[in-house]
Parts: C-alpha cells; sequence; structure tokens
C-alpha cells in the first residue's frame, strides 16, 4: 500500500503534498521535486539554534520576526525549512504553505555533521537562487559563524567569525552579537 501523501510514480513532490505527511519526528524538505528525509535535530543542535534565536529576537526591530519551524518556498517543487530566519511580520500575516524568498532577509543553518553537504552546498546554491539577502552557517564543532552575502544569485563570504568575535552588521537589521554566546 502507498502512502496517500505520495504522488503518482513518476511524478514530483510538491510543498502540497507534504500536508499528508505523518508528524513521525523526522524533518522534510524538498530539493527540485525529490524527497528529502532527516532526522529530527539532536539536543544540542537545538540548543545552539535557541541561544542565536534569543540573541536575534532581542535585537530585531518592530516589523521583522525572527523565526523557527517555517518553510521557505521559491517554487512548488522546492521547499527548505532553515533552522532560523528573519522576515518580514507581515509575511507571516498571509499564511500559506511557505514564506516566498522575496519575504526572508536572512536564514541561519546549524551545520549537522550527518547533513553538512546539505547545508554548506545544496542550500546554500538554492537559498541564493532565490535571492534571499543573506545566509548563515553556524557550525557548533569549530565554534563559527560564516556569513554569507548575495551577489546576484550566488553568496559569497563576508566573514568567518570565531567565539571570541563579535558579528556587528545592519544586515538584516543593526546587531551586535558575541558569537561566542551561541555555543
Amino acid at each position: 500500500m502507498t502512502s496517500p501523501a505520495r504522488p503518482g510514480q513518476g511524478e514530483a513532490w510538491t510543498v502540497d503534498d507534504l500536508q499528508d505527511l505523518p508528524e513521525d519526528g523526522q524533518d522534510y524538505e524538498i530539493f527540485d521535486g525529490s524527497l528529502l528525509v532527516s532526522p529530527h535535530a539532536d539536543v544540542f543542535h537545538g540548543a545552539v539554534a535557541n541561544r542565536l534565536r534569543r540573541l536575534l529576537d532581542r535585537q530585531a526591530p518592530p516589523g521583522l520576526l525572527v523565526g523557527q519551524d517555517i518553510g521557505v518556498s521559491a517554487k512548488r517543487s522546492s521547499y527548505f525549512v532553515p533552522d532560523l530566519f528573519v522576515a518580514r511580520e507581515d509575511a507571516l500575516d498571509q499564511g500559506g504553505p511557505a514564506l516566498a524568498p522575496a519575504d526572508v532577509l536572512l536564514v541561519v543553518e546549524v551545520v549537522s555533521p550527518g547533513n553538512a553537504g546539505r547545508d554548506l552546498v545544496l542550500k546554500r546554491h538554492e537559498y541564493g537562487l532565490a535571492g534571499i539577502p543573506r545566509y548563515w552557517l553556524v557550525e557548533p564543532r569549530k565554534q563559527t559563524l560564516t556569513v554569507l552575502a548575495n551577489a546576484g544569485g550566488g553568496y559569497r563570504e563576508a566573514a568567518v567569525l570565531s567565539a571570541t568575535d563579535t558579528l556587528r552588521t545592519d544586515q538584516p537589521f543593526p546587531l551586535a552579537l558575541p558569537v561566542g554566546d551561541i555555543f
């Protein structure tokens, strides 16, 4: 018996198909019509993401929201759920299955050893093509934060910061972030 969420043989997965998948502790994303499945993040990964969210929340201006657990989709056949994002708050009022990249100012991925290629290569490429202005990669094992800036559909490395550094930036909003406080 096939899953009711599974598209017909030879058909691509879409964002709409995800709504019928079970709540089974797996994380589901779609790349170019193919379903990507990974285990839910571990406690340390979650702690890093939540510490960073708390630091960003404290400095976020009105009208911008720091969030988690909402997907970003540039097209129906690709859908990713970043560990964190900063978006225009009014975009969340519109509803729907995912945020549009035009409403997202920053995506953040906490790099997991078992999933590093997805964050470092695949998502970097896709988020860049979608036009998301900033992409941060947080690497807990190295205790680094890599800041990537979109330059015409692809990212260039703007900074690599260690736990002893403080990120000072105006993007996605003015902030001072002691990198060591993330870890």
